[in-house]
């Protein structure tokens, strides 16, 4: 097939790693193109704006892009870009895969777990923030909704079967907010009924994070609200060594974003020693979501085997000699055989 994304190198550490990502995904011969476009402190430098419009009418056009992390200033009435983008594509869908590789010093060995975060409503909408004028008293408001939680769910359930997974556990607070996780809850509970082939479980959100410490074997699929994702989905990525290994994918009805999770990192930004797998796995879910599904798995096993067996090569965040590009070009080997 022939496809074209949209490729947004992103700042700092964002174009080495987009360059081994690219090269990584030319040796697999997946009949790609790039259209490169700019966002975050690049963009805001060069055209007075974090996400100029000409990217976001790309994004639009290919349906898909990979992108490298984004610097927000800090200050200054600055937008998130990520909250931008998930709201602009109306990205409702947050899927954070957390997956044990080898070599990496993580406390566990056998990790698989798939985090779904609802990724518009809920306490990151912001609304109705108020302080008062002596400064003494905060409020926001936490807004979920049937039609929001109802596509999140499904979104989880839905992935659960295509994927071959076996359960599904839902993560709430409805014991103590009983309107926002309640309602939730109360829709899962719904769905779940829908797909009696799937084990569903439902989980307060302070247990799921001391038993995803405790015995993380007895997670699957987690599918839980936007506040309660962003912890549980870093908790997991902690539990395989870190948020280097961790890739995003944020899905919509009519655009899909996929990222590393992790920060531009300035300090090693031109050092030529940054991990791209986080990258690379977002890479790899994004071959899945275009039906390329072999080549998804080809690139992990890549990755894998290399972290495996070519010590020399990796990074030194994980133990290795090896820079951003020669570890991109082992793994690149590998894909071509």
């Amino acid at each position: 097939m022939s496809k074209t994304i949209a490729v947004i190198p992103g700042d700092g550490i964002g174009p080495e790693i987009m360059s081994a990502t690219l090269h990584v995904l030319d040796a697999l011969n997946c009949g790609l193109s790039y259209d490169t476009v700019e966002a975050g402190m690049i963009a805001l430098e060069k055209h007075g704006d974090l996400l100029p419009k000409a990217t976001l009418e790309t994004i639009a056009k290919h349906e898909v892009a990979l992108k490298g992390p984004l610097t927000t200033p800090v200050g200054g009435g600055f937008t998130s870009i990520n909250v931008t983008l998930r709201r602009h594509f109306d990205l409702y869908a947050n899927v954070r895969p957390a997956i044990s590789f080898p070599g990496t010093k993580a406390r566990y060995e056998n990790i698989d777990i798939i985090t779904v975060r609802e990724n518009t409503e809920g306490a990151y909408l912001a609304e109705g923030q108020t302080l008062s004028e002596d400064g003494e008293v905060a409020t926001s408001m936490i807004r979920n909704t049937r039609k929001g939680s109802a596509r999140i769910v499904r979104y989880a359930f839905e992935m659960a079967v295509k994927k071959g997974r076996k359960k599904v556990t839902a993560v709430h607070k409805a014991n103590i907010i009983k309107t926002a996780s309640g309602l939730f809850l109360n829709v899962a509970r719904e769905i779940a009924k829908e797909y009696p082939q799937i084990e569903f479980n439902e989980m307060i959100v302070d247990n799921a994070c001391m038993q995803l410490v405790m015995r993380p074997e007895q997670f699957d699929v987690i599918v839980t609200t936007n506040l309660f994702g962003d912890i549980l989905s870093d908790l997991c990525a902690g539990l395989v060594g870190g948020l280097g290994l961790a890739p995003g994918d944020n899905i919509g009805e009519h655009a899909a974003i996929f990222e590393a999770v992790h920060g531009s990192a300035p300090d090693i930004a031109g050092k030529g020693i940054a991990n791209p797998c986080a990258l690379l796995l977002a890479a790899a879910d994004m071959l899945d979501h275009l039906g390329m599904v072999d080549k998804g798995n080809k690139l992990r096993q890549a990755i894998r085997d290399t972290m495996t067996n070519d010590r020399d090569h990796v990074t030194p965040d994980l133990g290795g000699k090896g820079s951003t590009q020669s570890f991109g070009e082992a793994i690149a080997e590998r894909v071509k055989a």
